[in-house]
């Protein structure tokens, strides 16, 4: 009993009335420093453009076997979606948000034209990141030097523009609008889901309704590729088989109306084998033109659908910078500060 009431003795229980009153007693300092850093606050964060973000989610349609159902349902249960590994394309959905990687992907949106809600903006979608970005003012200074130190090494040449040979200064561009763009695919439904983020609202807008065309545009061209080559190649051949058809019935015509009263066996053998002639001719180009017209429809059964589940609207809101969280939490980690030095210092 007598060692129970010496370890009740040494628990140390906490005094709220004390740590308040300790607190209390520092309150002018508190009236003093709080609305310093809210001042201080409040002004480095609105040196921070705000920024506005708009998102944009559409569903393609995919050309993929189909499985068993027991087998897909098994795979579903652990996130796994068998059609994705199945499709015949080269190019899974699941790597859509790997074309930012690219430079030309990246680089197709240069010319995208872009005006802002107050028409002071007019200009490329390059322009605009080049030279129409608000910055903090203490940025503009180190991003002067910085292009004072930099070596230059613009390319220069009048050849044609090359997406994959980019200056240092382009690649930063180009580094920026991966930063601003973003695609991302579903693992389970495969609907894609693409975010833009702009200092301007309706440049926002703009941006997310040209991305989701640019992606449409990429993904039509690839299921497509294989279909128009064959097309292009079947028109190719369609057109000299109707040349050489042409030919050869001018030719039979030529004869026929030359010999018209003539009744030599050796001219009705030469007049039946350009007939002949002219017939296979008739039959290649038929045969040709059926492949083409085939070709042509293969194109248009690769073309996919797409379904706009989500479309791009003008934001209301800004997404950023939260201002006044941040000074909120700036004014709270002050109090915190504050009122762990005075009770160390108490304690001590």
């Amino acid at each position: 009993m007598k060692e129970i009431m010496e370890q009740n003795k040494q628990i140390e229980v906490i005094d709220f009335r004390k740590i308040v009153k300790i607190l209390w007693g520092h309150r002018k300092a508190y009236i003093k420093v709080v609305p310093i850093v809210f001042v201080v606050a409040c002004a480095y964060i609105l040196c921070f453009p705000r920024y506005y973000d708009a998102e944009v989610t559409l569903a393609p349609e995919t050309d993929m076997p189909s499985t068993g159902g027991s087998l897909s349902s098994l795979a579903s249960s652990f996130g796994i979606n068998l059609g994705d590994i199945q499709t015949t394309d080269a190019i899974s959905p699941l790597l859509y948000p790997d074309l930012m990687d690219d430079n030309g992907f990246v680089a197709a949106l240069f010319p995208i034209r872009v005006k802002s809600m107050d028409g002071e903006i007019d200009c490329n979608y390059y322009e605009y990141m080049d030279k129409h970005q608000e910055e903090p003012f203490w940025a503009i200074p180190m991003k002067w030097l910085n292009e004072l130190i930099t070596p230059k090494d613009d390319i220069k040449g009048g050849g044609k523009f090359n997406p994959y040979v980019l200056s240092r200064h382009q690649q930063s561009i180009v580094k920026a609008m991966r930063e601003h763009i973003g695609i991302g695919v579903d693992k389970k439904t495969g609907v894609i889901g693409i975010s833009v983020r702009a200092q301007d609202k309706l440049i926002c807008k703009t941006l997310a309704d040209s991305v989701k065309d640019h992606l449409q545009l990429f993904i039509t061209n690839y299921r497509t590729n294989k279909a128009r080559i064959d097309e292009q190649y079947y028109s190719k051949l369609a057109s000299d088989a109707k040349h050489d058809y042409d030919k050869a019935r001018q030719m039979y015509a030529t004869f026929a109306d030359a010999n018209m009263n003539i009744a030599l066996e050796s001219y009705k053998a030469k007049l039946t084998d350009l007939e002949n002639e002219m017939q296979l001719k008739y039959n290649t180009y038929t045969t040709l033109m059926a492949q083409y017209q085939a070709a042509k429809a293969k194109v248009q059964e690769r073309t996919p659908a797409f379904t706009v589940i989500k479309g791009a609207s003008v934001p209301v809101k800004p997404a950023g910078p939260k201002r006044m969280i941040f000074v909120a939490a700036m004014c709270l980690f002050a109090v915190i500060v504050q009122s762990a030095y005075y009770l160390i210092k108490e304690y001590k």
